[in-house]
């Protein structure tokens, strides 16, 4: 039998930039705290291993780059992780022993394919010490696109847990229809938003999401200063004229009607709290399910390829 009823933790804050060291203690330190107040489920912001590079150029122009630029991408890399590896077993191992659901965004290495390709995605981890599953963000807006590659349909990952089901797409994927409805269609419960958008209008995009997949949505974001930049990269300049808050969070769990259940935070860390009625979501598609009775199948249909994609795929004779 389902429980009904979970006690969640959306954090806000930012590690120092291209050190997953760092990251790593504070996302230990974090998860000790949002325990000790009896969370259970505890989400952190996009790429927050090892941080969200906002407004660097990495030397990018079109139709050049420069040798720091290049460099400072490499710092990048060696601060990002392969999933599975040794920090996601350190991680797991955090989720294990203080008997918590954990996601987190991450810059994830590419392995299998080729050593010279990041993506952002996020990873889930279970109280058994289990990493459960991991979603790679489809499309990187804007600039980002020259930090990472694109997702494929193998990852729109949503998990079972003994409370409802959890799954979610990173910052502005989410204004993608198409891919929340492949997430709505695998039933998502608490859909999870990391993202790196402070601007007023996230907050519409998230009531929004809300109350479409009648679906309780937690939104994790940053809060980030200059202050979590290190002074010696090649591209240090980019920031000067920027504000000393470089991203002022607005973090936020809303309800499947689209109401706020813990109203943005903005301007300082911190740790949301609250405890969700899962009936909640039962009764909210009442009159509405967006991929239930409210769907119309015989007008309307979405092909999700769910194959992982390769440029390489061996052939074998007879």
């Amino acid at each position: 039998m389902k429980k009904r009823q979970v006690h969640v933790a959306v954090v806000q804050a930012a590690p120092t930039l291209f050190d997953k060291q760092v990251a790593l203690e504070l996302i230990g330190k974090r998860t000790r705290e949002a325990a000790g107040q009896g969370a259970e489920l505890i989400v952190f912001p996009e790429v927050f291993l090892p941080g969200y590079p906002r407004g660097l150029s990495f030397g990018a122009r079109v139709g050049s780059r420069t040798a720091g630029g290049r460099k400072d991408w490499q710092r990048y890399w060696d601060s990002a992780i392969q999933v599975p590896g040794p920090e996601t077993e350190v991680l797991a191992e955090l989720a294990k022993e203080l008997e918590v659901y954990v996601v987190i965004g991450v810059v994830e290495q590419d392995q299998e394919f080729s050593t010279g390709t990041l993506y952002n995605s996020i990873i889930y981890f279970g109280p058994e010490g289990t990493l459960l599953g991991k979603h790679r963000k489809l499309v990187p807006t804007g600039s980002e696109r020259l930090l990472w590659g694109q997702g494929d349909g193998s990852t729109l990952t949503v998990i079972d847990t003994p409370f409802g089901r959890i799954g979610g797409l990173i910052c502005w994927e989410n204004y993608m229809p198409l891919a929340r409805t492949a997430m709505y269609a695998q039933g998502v419960d608490i859909y999870i938003t990391p993202t790196a958008d402070a601007r007023d209008s996230w907050q519409s995009t998230i009531r929004h999401i809300a109350c479409e997949g009648r679906c309780y949505v937690l939104s994790s974001n940053q809060f980030a200063t200059k202050s979590t930049y290190p002074a010696d990269l090649a591209y240090y300049d980019d920031i000067h004229e920027d504000d000393d808050v470089l991203s002022r969070g607005g973090s936020a769990i809303v309800d499947p009607l689209g109401e706020y259940v813990v109203e943005p935070l903005y301007h300082e860390e911190g740790i949301l709290f609250a405890t969700l009625e899962l009936d909640k979501v039962t009764q909210s598609r009442f009159d509405f399910d967006v991929v239930g009775h409210y769907s119309r199948p015989d007008v309307f249909q979405l092909i999700v390829n769910d194959q992982k994609q390769a440029i390489v795929r061996k052939k074998h004779s007879d």
